[in-house]
């Protein structure tokens, strides 16, 4: 009875939401700007909703951090579950017309969230436990693409994963990135809030993390410029990039000192100044999407040269809680939208995704483990070491979204990389506090828990 009111509940919506159109024939085929204007607020009411209440439930069940609830929720919202059980709810809410709109401002919400990473990005991690931190990094790449040497091969043999023109040298080095990635926000999170980053555990798992995703990040940028396009779109790609990160690494910090000068002066970032850095922003993102790079490396880069001192304090201050709470859930939706865990429905393909996960965990993971112990460290610190860095969190949907959107990926196997990034971020929680928290805490060592495990934005 409860199925049969939902499935008439549905149907009503999609008649109320039903494109519009102009007073014409074309009404009941187009959709009218009020008509998007109408999905997308409710889209937005509803996303919202599930994210606070998937996340509740996380933290107080499970014990998860708030940004695990909102990768499941975009699932929940998805054709997996939500698009399952009621298609003609799921689909009255977010009809495909609309999934522009949500992509633009899913690209908003994520180019603003790494652009506030940027600005939290510490460079005297990398200055000390150097030769550490660079044995441990050097495992966490290592690894993982010598695990993707091995089992791409095979996963080309299977229709549908990759796209069907893609080399495997290509799909080694995107498969290999996927698997290398840390969930670097996640993981600078937890190690600040619980007062370790001063400690062997905090200085080595954000060093290595950090030059790890990095190290991802120009694979990825490398797999883009070469993917389907050609030596022109490859030239541009890497030479359009890489000419506008040298440009903002050499002269960024001398063109926006005197804007943190002022602000430092003025003691606020004021509306004209806030301008001038979104103008900047919107600049970098725009640049290097056009180049045929992605909008996020823009803003990533930015925010790591921007002054450091009240100026990024005042940036995050006023940027942080619109782009957590409204912007970047729409993210986690749009990856939702493209999650389709029925795809993944024989044997074969079950086999695959668990491959993929084990595998995914043992590179990431274990090598990191045995890459700090070998390094001289002692065996909870390098248990927890492992732990965090084999979270992917975010940034692996980030990285498999940009897949599936130049095609490098099928939506089968963008499911399988969806699932994996949920489950090691899930285990990072609950393995750190096992492995470190407990022992950590009672030495002293770690701040008590306030509520949960972390709290992660």
């Amino acid at each position: 009875m409860m199925d049969g009111w939902l499935e008439s509940l549905g149907k009503t919506v999609a008649g109320v939401l039903s494109p519009h159109g102009p007073a014409t024939q074309a009404a009941a085929t187009s959709y009218a700007p009020g008509d998007f204007s109408i999905h997308f607020f409710l889209q937005l009411a509803v996303i919202l909703i599930t994210c606070r209440v998937v996340g509740w439930l996380g933290k107080r069940l499970l014990g998860q951090p708030q940004v695990v609830g909102e990768m499941i929720a975009g699932v929940v919202l998805g054709p997996s579950l939500l698009g399952l059980a009621f298609p003609a709810l799921q689909g009255a809410i977010f009809p495909k017309e609309t999934k522009n709109v949500l992509y633009a401002g899913a690209q908003l919400g994520v180019g603003l969230y790494m652009f506030l990473v940027g600005t939290t990005l510490r460079l005297d991690h990398f200055r000390t436990k150097a030769k550490s931190a660079s044995f441990v990094s050097m495992a966490g790449i290592a690894a993982p693409f010598a695990i993707a040497v091995l089992i791409t091969p095979m996963l080309l043999t299977v229709p549908g994963l990759f796209a069907p023109t893609i080399s495997q040298a290509s799909a080694t080095l995107f498969l290999g990135a996927c698997i290398a990635l840390t969930a670097f926000p996640m993981l600078a999170r937890i190690i600040n809030e619980r007062g370790l980053a001063n400690s062997a555990l905090g200085t080595l798992s954000l060093t290595a993390g950090a030059f790890d995703d990095a190290c991802s990040w120009c694979v990825l940028a490398i797999v883009l410029a070469t993917f389907g396009g050609g030596a022109g779109v490859a030239i541009l790609a890497i030479g359009g990039g890489l000419a506008w990160a040298l440009f903002v690494l050499i002269a960024g910090p001398k063109l926006l000192a005197p804007l943190g000068r002022m602000v430092e002066r003025e003691g606020e970032l004021s509306l004209p100044a806030f301008a001038t850095v979104m103008i900047a922003f919107c600049v970098s993102a725009f640049l290097m999407d056009l180049v045929g790079i992605h909008a996020i490396f823009g803003g990533f880069i930015l925010g790591a040269v921007m002054p450091r001192g009240r100026l990024t304090q005042e940036i995050r201050r006023k940027l942080e809680p619109l782009t957590v709470v409204l912007l970047l859930p729409m993210f986690f939706t749009y990856s939702g939208l493209n999650t389709r865990m029925d795809m993944v429905n024989s044997p074969e393909l079950l086999l695959i995704a668990l491959g993929i996960l084990i595998a995914s965990v043992l590179a990431k993971g274990g090598a990191c483990y045995l890459a700090a112990r070998l390094s001289g460290e002692d065996n909870r610190t390098a248990l927890g070491i492992g732990a965090l860095m084999n979270s992917r969190g975010l940034m692996e949907l980030i990285i498999i979204n940009i897949g599936l959107q130049k095609g490098i990926i099928g939506p089968t196997l963008f499911s399988m990389l969806v699932l994996m990034a949920i489950v090691t971020t899930m285990m990072a929680s609950p393995l750190f506090e096992i492995f470190y928290g407990r022992k950590g805490r009672e030495a002293g060592e770690l701040d008590a828990l306030d509520g949960g495990i972390v709290k992660v934005a």
